[in-house]
């Protein structure tokens, strides 16, 4: 483990006096910019509010990571490189937010993309390249991952101490912390600047963030053990029971089992951490890291196999498409994780795997970066390709026109989606009528199999009977599989009906014309006073009646 007295820590990461209280600053007004950016006309939510917002929010955390005494350039060039990506990517993604659905994980990708471009700044990779040292680049790693949760515990212990503080002067009589404390653009300033101060105070002390990098590691490495041996017994079950055994308990075991790899992947590196003097030297939790290696390559092909399997039963999506991404980088790092044992034992020592895995590390970590940058540019587009995938699969009949889903077209695929759904409700039969259905719908039915339930009505009156087929159209959550509409007459001076669903009903209100809505709640029951009068008498109440029992609240 690094420690102060190292070159590279001691020339990147002196002590400054002056870094707490210039970064208290820097990130003070920094929130304080976000918080008139966000809420100023906040109605208004214009591309270039968005796009500075972001570049002044990791504009600034990225000089608060890098800047130094002596060192101020290279940072500020850094810091106004992300500004520059980030505010761009904010941009791309507030204007596509109503024509992409998949907008919001663009900005994940930058995010992801400038968290791991930033360790590999501090060290230098920008100068040397492949030539960076792995020991100063694991180095930045965790102590910006230390730094990080550690500022994060100051600001909730500074709101803590705040608060009570407020409250103790609040007895007194003076209200102007409660009052500030209840001010947005307070609280913006006050968490940047003890985030700011926190960070400036936990990057000064390099012998404190070394002791708890290894506190940290020692932990992992401990957890190590039991994690690989339930690994073991949960890849033998599965290959005793069979890979169906994952479909059958889960819908999707994508998302847990790449969990799982993650873990592996963290577990690993706390053993190996960044050199073999500082690998831990414990006989059992280097074998325990060595299975962990191992088992992530079989946990991200079952993660494949998973959503292959999603993929061919319902075809592509843009959330299926970013999955495929994550799988890839997992089984990525799978392979690259198997392979290194492999050569460690024919180079003759096994314990060499673990310059493998450093390796691999330092060339994924700048791949995957790449990656994550040009999947947020406008380079693909995940909700074209799922369309022209799924109109693939209706026009070659892999899926029915019934069972076809026409709504995920008009919802889950953007802008694409929506023409190509226009474009079917052009057409003549089944096809153009399930589209149009599709396309006037209001919203998105989520929790049926049926995008048409099942709809008694106790009433004849045709007209009222369309009017409240399209309120459940419309209106997804009234009815989900099936439900009965019950004619009310004049409650308070309107027509109401009841749609009974489960074991409540929704009452609605029917004017002479357009849309049913809801009916308003009834009136609140008036308030005692000191004088009133107060007793006990029956009072008829009207009830809907389901085979001979009250049903739901009274009418009135």
């Amino acid at each position: 483990m690094s420690q102060p007295g190292d070159p590279h820590t001691s020339s990147l990461h002196s002590d400054w006096p002056l870094r707490p209280w210039g970064l208290a600053a820097l990130l003070g007004l920094a929130g304080l910019g976000v918080y008139f950016l966000a809420e100023w006309n906040a109605d208004v939510w214009a591309p270039w509010r968005a796009a500075l917002t972001a570049a002044l929010a990791f504009g600034s955390l990225a000089l608060a990571f890098t800047v130094d005494r002596g060192r101020w350039k290279q940072p500020l060039a850094f810091a106004a490189v992300v500004a520059l990506i980030m505010g761009g990517i904010a941009w791309r993604v507030a204007l596509a937010s109503e024509t992409h659905v998949d907008a919001p994980f663009w900005f994940a990708a930058g995010i992801v993309a400038i968290a791991l471009a930033l360790p590999l700044f501090q060290a230098g990779f920008h100068r040397r390249l492949w030539r960076t040292s792995y020991d100063e680049t694991h180095f930045h790693v965790w102590t910006d991952a230390i730094c990080v949760a550690g500022a994060l515990a100051f600001v909730g212990l500074s709101w803590l101490l705040l608060f009570l503080l407020a409250q103790l002067f609040a007895a007194i009589k003076i209200d102007v912390l409660k009052t500030l404390v209840d001010q947005g653009w307070f609280g913006w300033m006050f968490s940047g600047a003890a985030f700011g101060a926190a960070l400036g105070v936990l990057r000064n002390q390099l012998r404190i963030i070394g002791t708890l990098q290894s506190v940290v590691m020692l932990v992992f490495s401990i957890i190590a053990v039991p994690l690989a041996v339930a690994l073991v017994i949960f890849l033998l079950a599965v290959v005793a029971s069979g890979i169906s055994v994952l479909w059958n308990a889960t819908e999707s075991p994508t998302p847990l089992l790449l969990s799982f790899a993650a873990a592996c992947f963290v577990l690993v590196n706390a053993v190996v951490r960044n050199g073999d003097a500082e690998a831990s030297g414990n006989r059992v939790l280097r074998w325990a890291a060595l299975v962990l290696a191992l088992a992530i390559l079989p946990l991200a092909l079952l993660a494949a196999i998973s959503t292959g399997t999603r993929i061919s039963e319902y075809g592509l999506s843009p959330e299926r498409l970013w999955g495929v991404v994550a799988v890839a980088v997992a089984v990525a790092y799978g392979v690259a994780y198997f392979i290194a044992p492999i050569r460690g034992r024919m180079a003759g020592a096994l314990a060499g795997w673990m310059d493998g895995v450093r390796t691999a590390n330092m060339h994924l970590a700048v791949g995957t970066c790449v990656l994550a940058f040009l999947l947020a540019l406008p380079l693909f587009d995940f909700g074209a390709i799922s369309t022209r995938n799924q109109l693939a699969r209706l026009e070659s009949g892999a899926v029915a026109v019934e069972d076809f889903d026409f709504a995920a077209l008009r919802w889950d695929f953007g802008d694409a989606g929506r023409q190509a759904l226009a474009r079917l409700a052009k057409r003549s039969g089944q096809v153009g009528e399930l589209a149009q259905a599709a396309a006037a719908r209001k919203t998105r039915y989520y929790g049926r199999t049926d995008p048409d339930p099942e709809l008694r009505m106790t009433f004849d009156d045709p007209a009222l009977e369309s009017r409240l087929q399209a309120y459940v159209r419309d209106h997804s959550y009234s009815c989900f599989d099936m439900c009965i509409g019950v004619d009310l007459g004049e409650i308070g001076g309107t027509r109401q009906v009841a749609l009974l669903q489960g074991s409540t009903y929704t009452r609605l209100t029917v004017p002479a014309s357009g849309p049913l809505t809801e009916a308003p709640p009834p009136a609140p029951t008036p308030p005692i006073s000191a004088d009133s009068a107060v007793e006990v008498r029956p009072v008829e109440r009207r009830y809907i009646v389901v085979d001979g029992q009250p049903f739901g609240p009274p009418l009135d």
